[in-house]
């Protein structure tokens, strides 16, 4: 009676586990899935902002005419026109553009790195993550006085209808028009400065890796790629989210 056993030869094809059958790693793919799902939150937060605006009469007058009301939806250069140093100065929607620039940059930088990372040039990645941070950094700062000055309010406030004058906006009271119009600014553009937030914080950390030289012994920066893939998210939405907001 034969006792030899005949071994199957190992399954190699592209699905058949062990390979990477879009050229990309488990890290990168789980960064991608987590991407996607998090573009459809925002999709749906600027899904409910048009629809509320849609909602609400718009003004129809002219434009030197125009003052806040709680009874339409406030033209977004009237409402986003300071800048720091500034003070009284009509200028529609420069500092805004300005942040936007801001993190535009950062992304220039951010593809640097990845480039770096991609030779192996240790000096460079970080040189161009410094970069990245600082822009990041800028970005937040600027998005802190936009919003103590959108809760600050301006000179004029606005006048109700009981003879009482408010100035600034927060959840319940909005010296801009409905009151809906700042709980979705705040909410919007809080929830992308987090997302600001947690870049930088995950830029400072592969930052600090890259300077201890983990991915250099590791022999590849894929890290830095990874880091890269969420902060040009994170740009991109800022795009759709300045269309939204502040242009339509």
């Amino acid at each position: 009676m034969s006792t030899s056993t005949t071994l199957e030869a190992p399954s190699t094809g592209t699905w058949d586990g062990g390979n990477e059958p879009f050229k990309a790693s488990y890290g990168k793919l789980m960064m991608w899935f987590f991407l996607l799902s998090d573009a459809f939150t925002f999709g749906a937060l600027l899904i409910v902002y048009g629809l509320s605006r849609h909602k609400h009469l718009p003004y129809t007058g002219e434009p030197e005419a125009f003052i806040f009301s709680t009874e339409y939806w406030p033209i977004p250069e009237k409402v986003f026109n300071a800048f720091p140093g500034f003070h009284g100065v009509d200028l529609p929607l420069a500092f805004v553009a300005l942040m936007t620039m801001i993190l535009i940059l950062s992304s220039v930088t951010m593809v640097l790195a990845v480039e770096a990372g991609h030779r192996m040039d240790k000096n460079d990645v970080q040189k161009w993550l410094l970069w990245t941070i600082l822009f990041g950094g800028t970005f937040l700062g600027c998005q802190a006085w936009e919003w103590a000055h959108f809760i600050t309010g301006d000179d004029q406030g606005m006048l109700l209808s009981d003879g009482a004058r408010v100035f600034g906006a927060n959840l319940t009271v909005n010296q801009y028009g409905p009151p809906l119009f700042a709980d979705l600014f705040f909410f919007i553009t809080g929830f992308h400065g987090t997302h600001v937030f947690s870049g930088v914080v995950l830029l400072i950390m592969i930052f600090i890796n890259t300077v201890n030289g983990v991915y250099h012994k590791r022999g590849h920066y894929e890290m830095v790629e990874k880091v890269g893939l969420y902060w040009h998210f994170v740009d991109l939405v800022w795009v759709f989210v300045f269309t939204f907001f502040y242009l339509i």
